[in-house]
C-alpha cells in the first residue's frame, strides 16, 4: 500500500594522553573560530551537569578528525581526563570488528552504566558509537558532535544507530537517542570540498519530501539551511521515532543509493554515503515520473545539478554493474518480504512512502542512472 505525506579500526590509541601523542596544537582558525561562538553555543558547549555525573567520559573519534579537534572539543567539554579512542576513517570500518575494540576500550577502563561516550565526527562515528554505547552494559549515555556537514544535517540526528554487515548497509543497530547533538559549523573549517558536496545531496533530499526551499542549497550558501535540516529531521522523528510511516520519507533516494553504497565499497571504489545517495535520488526520481506522474522538470533540473555534486567523486560504474547493485536491493531494511519499498515522490513535497515498483522498472531506473553519469 502507498502511504503519502499530509502537509501540515586500526590499532586504537586508548590511553588518556593520546592527545598529546595525536593531537595538533591549536592554531589561529581554530581558537579564533571557537572565541567567536554565540552565547547560546557556549551554554550548549558547558554541558556541565551531565559531564559531572558522568562516572567516566570517553571520545570515540577517527584518525581524520583526531589531529584538527580532539583536544579542541576535550577543552570546551571540559572533560580533558577523558579516555580517547581513535579508530580508522571509513565506512569499511563501520563494523563488529571496531564495535569489539570500542566495547574492549569501554571494558578495559572499567565504564560503567553511568558512564558517557562522546561521538566526534561524520555519519560512521555518529552510527557506530551510537550503537556501541547502547549496547554496552545494555546502554550507556552518549553525545554526538558531528562534524560532517552530513552528520549535521542527518546521520547524527534521529536516534538511528547502526553498523553494517553481511555487505549491506545498517543490518545490525539500535534507535538510541543521544543525550545531545552539538552542531556547529566551526567543524566545517577543516571539511574536503567532497564531504561538503556528500552532505548537500541529504539537504537536496529535504528539498523534495518537505521543503522545496532547500532545493537552492549550493556551496555559497549551504550554511543559510543547516539548522532548517535539523529542524525537519527532528519534527518528522518526533512523530515516528522507529520508522513505522512518516519517517520512511527520509530514506528518499536511499533505496537504491545504499545499494549503490555497498557495492561501490564491495568493488574497492568506495563513494561518500551522500555521493550514492545523489545517485539513489536520480533513480527514485526517474521512477517517480514514471510511476507516480511527477512532472519530469523536476527530474531535468536535478539532473543539473549533478556535475557540481559528483564533481569529486570518483565514478567507476558501468552498465556491467547494474545486475550486483540490484542484487543488494535484498538486504534493504524496509523489504516488505523480498520486494523493495520506494519512497518516490508525487511531485515536490509530497512524497509516498511504501512504494512497490515492477523489477523492470526498478533495473531501467538504474540503467537510466548509470547512463546519465557516464556521461558528464
Amino acid at each position: 500500500m502507498n502511504n503519502k505525506l499530509n502537509q501540515t579500526m586500526a590499532p586504537t590509541s586508548e590511553s588518556k594522553d593520546s592527545r598529546q601523542r595525536t593531537g595538533q596544537p591549536w592554531n589561529d582558525m581554530h581558537s579564533e573560530a571557537l572565541e567567536s561562538m554565540s552565547s547560546q553555543q557556549r551554554d550548549v558547549r558547558g554541558m556541565g551537569s551531565m559531564l559531572s555525573k558522568a562516572s567516566q567520559v570517553f571520545i570515540l573519534t577517527d584518525e581524520n578528525v583526531a589531529p584538527f579537534w580532539l583536544p579542541e572539543v576535550a577543552y570546551w567539554l571540559r572533560c580533558d581526563p577523558a579516555v580517547d579512542i581513535i579508530i580508522k576513517a571509513g565506512e569499511e570500518h563501520k563494523n563488529l570488528q571496531t564495535v569489539q575494540r570500542i566495547w574492549k576500550t569501554l571494558m578495559k577502563h572499567h565504564a560503567d552504566r553511568n558512564a558517557l561516550l562522546v561521538n566526534l565526527g561524520g555519519g560512521v562515528i555518529t552510527d557506530l558509537g551510537g550503537f556501541a554505547a547502547s549496547t554496552y552494559k545494555r546502554g550507556i549515555k552518549f553525545i554526538n558532535v558531528p562534524t560532517t556537514l552530513l552528520a549535521m544535517v542527518d546521520a547524527a540526528i534521529g536516534g538511528k544507530t547502526g553498523i553494517d554487515f553481511g555487505g549491506g548497509k545498517n543490518q545490525i543497530g539500535t534507535f538510541a537517542e543521544a543525550e545531545e547533538v552539538i552542531v556547529d559549523p566551526v567543524f566545517l573549517s577543516t571539511l574536503p570540498r567532497r564531504e561538503l558536496l556528500s552532505g548537500m545531496a541529504e539537504m537536496l533530499k529535504y528539498g523534495f519530501i518537505v521543503d522545496a526551499n532547500l532545493l537552492n542549497t549550493s556551496l555559497e550558501n549551504y550554511q543559510d539551511y543547516i539548522l532548517r535540516c535539523g529542524e525537519i529531521k527532528r519534527e518528522i522523528v518526533a512523530q515516528d521515532p522507529t520508522e513505522k510511516g512518516l519517517r520512511k520519507i527520509l530514506n528518499f533516494g536511499h533505496t537504491l543509493g545504499h545499494a549503490i553504497e555497498s557495492h561501490c565499497l564491495a568493488i574497492d571504489h568506495p563513494l561518500l554515503h551522500g555521493e550514492a545517495v545523489a545517485l539513489g535520488m536520480l533513480g527514485a526520481l526517474w521512477l517517480s515520473v514514471k510511476q507516480c506522474g511527477l512532472d519530469k522538470k523536476v527530474l531535468k533540473e536535478y539532473e543539473k545539478q549533478l556535475p557540481v555534486l559528483l564533481s569529486e567523486a570518483e565514478m567507476n560504474l558501468t552498465k556491467s554493474d547494474v545486475e550486483p547493485i540490484l542484487s543488494y536491493l535484498a538486504l534493504d531494511k524496509k523489504n516488505k518480504g523480498e520486494k523493495p519499498q520506494f519512497v518516490l515522490l508525487e511531485a515536490v513535497e509530497k512524497p509516498i512512502w511504501d512504494v512497490e515498483v515492477e523489477p523492470k522498472l526498478v533495473s531501467d531506473a538504474m540503467d537510466y542512472t548509470i547512463n546519465k553519469v557516464s556521461s558528464l
